[in-house]
Parts: structure tokens; sequence; C-alpha cells
């Protein structure tokens, strides 16, 4: 078994399930558990509070690849990689300019279904989109003249991040590369569009609904459940993200627990998902509920396996299949506006499978 870690979020794919609908992330925090990583949540949080309170200028934002210092209030935001454009939309600014999703995607527009919705809710001009599938197209992120750059949730690297900063300020992630919580995402690129206090809200508004929602759901609490990745055309091997990655962590959100036995697994704070061979599938026995994306193969391809078919929820059907490439897997690595978006659709899901316990 190994660890490993994802340099860009948009080369996961379903056959390897490393992607955004695998979502591409890193390690967040160097924290143990569920509750270790809302608590560091809850740090940074404060913390980005007390560096630019009130938005007054400069603002000067440390992350892990540098320091961005923004000198007045931005009024032409661009936003590159994943869900990092959401947090201005869900405060009513329009980006100049982002990038285009390329999973969860029905059409050929570029965007997903929450984002498209805040786009024409809010009207005007519509952003540029960034094709950075392979890779970041420079001159098109400097040709939409930004005053700032989000980019708190990114795999950019030191060499991508030195090159964008010629263009304008770039907010990168905290720690590490696609670890950022949605949190963490709204703290950060709140705070550089000079818009802190408003980020503030966002994110009580946005637990607010989470509560609410969660609580319709009382059958949850205590429930043990993990995020996986399976490939039903190869189940030799699966993956198990992280209770760090934001799939991993947003199952803690909605009152469930990551199994002691997993969370042993993971041994490198570096890294946001563990792959491991099927022959260890008995890692998974004390997961009350599972999570993969897949098709409608997947479910019964894992419970025909001669090894995967022995772990409990996969025999007893205790699996949320979600389907690959739809706006719910893109959701799995979740921004404010998904959320909303996906959540009850979501916690049905999960309901279903909690009640096959019963059974």
């Amino acid at each position: 078994m190994g660890m490993k870690r994802k340099s860009s979020i948009f080369t996961l794919s379903m056959s390897t399930m490393l992607m955004l609908a695998l979502a591409g992330c890193a390690d967040d925090s160097s924290t143990e558990d569920n509750g270790a990583s809302e608590d560091t949540n809850t740090e940074s949080t404060e913390t980005a509070d007390t560096e630019a309170s009130s938005s007054e200028y400069p603002i000067v934002i440390e992350h892990a690849l540098g320091e961005a210092t923004i000198e007045e209030k931005p009024e032409r935001i661009a936003a590159i990689a994943w869900s990092n454009h959401d947090v201005p939309l869900a405060l009513g600014v329009m980006p100049v300019g982002l990038s285009a999703a390329n999973y969860g995607v029905q059409d050929d527009s570029g965007i997903l279904p929450w984002t498209a919705e805040a786009i024409e809710e809010i009207g005007g001009e519509e952003p540029v989109l960034f094709q950075d599938t392979d890779g970041i197209d420079f001159e098109a992120v400097a040709d939409v003249d930004p005053d700032v750059i989000l980019a708190t949730y990114s795999g950019l690297t030191q060499e991508e991040y030195d090159t964008l900063s010629q263009i304008a300020p770039v907010v990168a992630y905290q720690d590490a590369p696609w670890v950022s919580s949605w949190r963490e995402q709204v703290t950060y690129n709140s705070m550089a569009m000079g818009m802190a206090e408003e980020g503030e809200q966002l994110i009580a508004d946005t637990e607010q609904l989470i509560a609410d929602k969660v609580a319709e759901y009382p059958e949850f609490e205590g429930t043990t459940a993990a995020f996986l990745s399976v490939n039903a055309a190869d189940l030799s091997s699966f993956f198990v993200y992280s209770p760090e990655d934001p799939r991993g962590a947003f199952l803690g959100e909605i009152g469930m627990e990551y199994p002691d036995s997993l969370l042993n697994e993971f041994t490198d704070p570096g890294a946001f998902y563990i792959e491991a061979s099927a022959e260890n599938a008995d890692m998974l026995n004390d997961a009350d509920v599972l999570v993969s994306y897949g098709d409608e193969n997947t479910l019964e391809a894992m419970q025909n396996d001669p090894i995967l078919g022995q772990v409990p929820a996969i025999e007893r059907g205790s699996v949320v299949i979600i389907g690959d490439n739809t706006p719910l897997a893109a959701s799995g690595t979740p921004s404010t506006l998904s959320i909303e978006y996906t959540i009850d659709e979501y916690l049905s899901l999960m309901s279903e499978a909690v009640s096959k316990l019963e059974q």
C-alpha cells in the first residue's frame, strides 16, 4: 500500500479515480481526525480574520507558496483551478475570468450548474473561461487584467505561482495542494477580495444550511463512513480518501465518523488518499457506509468480487455510488454553492445506505 500526492486536479479520471471526481487534492493539515480538522479550519479562519480585520489595506496573506499583498480593494477578480470562483459568485461578485470545469459538466459550457446559476443571477458580462486542463494558460489570465488571482484550492507549483505573481497577487493554499476545505476557500478568497466580513457570514450561513439539512437525518449520528474511489473494471486495488480531504471531511460535517481502522492507515500527513490492494480490503470492515464514484455496475461488481464482497458494508449494500462525471460527483470537493445545490440529493443517498444497517 502506498501514499500518493496529486499534482493536478484536472488529470483525475474515473479509470484511476484520482480526480475531482477522484477529485484532486492533497493534505489540508496534519491532524489525525475529523474533529481535529474542524478545529484547524476554525483556527485558520480566526487567524485570517486577525491578520486582515476590517479589510484594511494593504492586505497581506501568507500562504504555502509565498505572500500576497493586495494594496487596494480589487475590482477585477480572476480565479483558477477548482471552485475558487464560487466564492466571489456566492458573494455577488462576477469574476472576470475562471477556470473551465472539465468534470461533472453535462453540456459543453465548461461551467457546473451551481456556478451557472450564480452567473445568471448576478448578470452582466460573463467571465472568460480559462482552458487549463493541460496547464495554466498564463496568457489568458493576463489578458483579463486581474487585480488578484484566487487559487486557495489548487495544485499550483512554485514555478506556476511565481509566473502568475507577475500578473497579479496570487492567493494560494495554506498548507498543501488540493486540500483546502470549503471554509478555507471562503476565508482566504474573500479576504483577498477585501470582503472578509462577508466571507465570515457566508461561512455561517453555509454551516447553518448544513446543520438544518442534517437535522432531518438523526440516524447519521454515530455512523462510520469512508469515501472511496473504486474502478469496477479493475478491482485489484482501490483508493481511500483521508478525513483531511474535502470529501472525507464532509462526511464528518454530516454527522458521520471515519473508522479508527482507516485513520490508522493514514501515516503520511502529506497524503490526501491511500491506495490499497484488494487483499487489504478488511481495512474497510469497520465502516458502516462506504461512498464511491462509479456507475450502475460498480456495486454489483464489488459484491461479486471474492475479496471486496466480504466487506460488510459492500455485502449489505450500504454503499453510495455517485455517478461518475455528474454534478454530484463534481461536488465531492465542496464549495458553498455546490453544497447548497447538491446536499439534498447527497443526504438522501446516504440515508438510503444507512437504512440498510437495520435490515
